[in-house]
């Protein structure tokens, strides 16, 4: 049986901005996910951490919330 390892932090890791952009602007996961063209669980995935993003993704979640991508990485 192979074992399972919890990844560690993801170099790319700006959920935690992502979830503070989508309250602060009053938005629901699923409108980005659907505005940014992923689909809803992939997006809940990257945001819990569970998938790695890529920087295709970051751009199409930073469009569809309307910000740089720089806001997505501040306070990194």
């Amino acid at each position: 049986m192979q074992k399972r390892f919890k990844r560690k932090s993801n170099p790319l890791q700006s959920r935690g901005n992502i979830i503070a952009i989508i309250k602060e602007k009053n938005l629901k996961v699923r409108n980005v996910a659907h505005d940014s063209d992923l689909d809803i669980e992939a997006l809940r995935r990257y945001i819990l951490g569970k998938q790695i993003m890529g920087i295709d993704k970051l751009i199409r979640i930073s469009k569809a919330l309307n910000v740089e991508i720089s806001e997505l990485f501040r306070n990194l």
